[in-house]
């Protein structure tokens, strides 16, 4: 098995597991697809304005045990670094490549790569390609979809103490500026 290959089944295996380990918990969502594109509710939430950030599985569907996003990047741009106290997050590379940083690990990822941000842990990454594509996991759901809809609310970028208060009201600390591209 190739390492990218392999990397990305062991990542959706924790996800997997990690939902398991919970009670098993039942949902009365019936099964759907979101095509390419498109948001879970039609609602879309372009990160920094520009960039598609859309909800695919929301926690409503999960019982609030996993939601999962689509970003697509057109920007060599990230966010601050911060911490999740309540979710881990779980990166796969679909396009593009990254710098990232979870804790004190700095490191690159290409598509095909899985990056795994623990709860507690301050991340932050930065595209470094024209183009990008990532899925990502946030479990349990949290406040993430909430957080992002209020972001796409402000008329223009918040200020810092905005954002702060925007991070810790939805579970999260701001804890410095994000990467910049040397």
């Amino acid at each position: 098995m190739k390492r990218r290959n392999f990397l990305t089944v062991a990542a959706t295996g924790v996800a997997t597991q990690s939902l398991l380990a919970q009670k098993t918990v039942t949902t009365n969502t019936p099964p759907f697809v979101v095509k390419a594109g498109d948001a879970r509710f039609g609602v879309h939430t372009p990160y920094k304005g520009v960039n598609p950030n859309d909800l695919k599985i929301s926690g409503k569907d999960t019982n609030g045990q996993l939601a999962v996003f689509e970003y697509i990047g057109n920007d060599k741009v990230g966010p601050s670094l911060h911490v999740h106290h309540e979710q881990d997050e779980i990166f796969s590379i679909i396009e593009g490549e990254f710098l990232f940083q979870v804790g004190d690990k700095q490191f690159t990822a290409k598509a095909g790569d899985t990056v795994f941000a623990p709860r507690k842990v301050p991340h932050t990454w930065i595209q470094l390609s024209e183009k990008s594509k990532i899925i990502y996991y946030v479990q349990p759901a949290g406040k993430m979809e909430e957080f992002f809809l209020t972001m796409n609310e402000l008329k223009a970028p918040p200020t810092k103490e905005q954002a702060e208060e925007i991070h810790k009201t939805h579970g999260m600390t701001v804890l410095g500026s994000g990467l910049t591209i040397k």
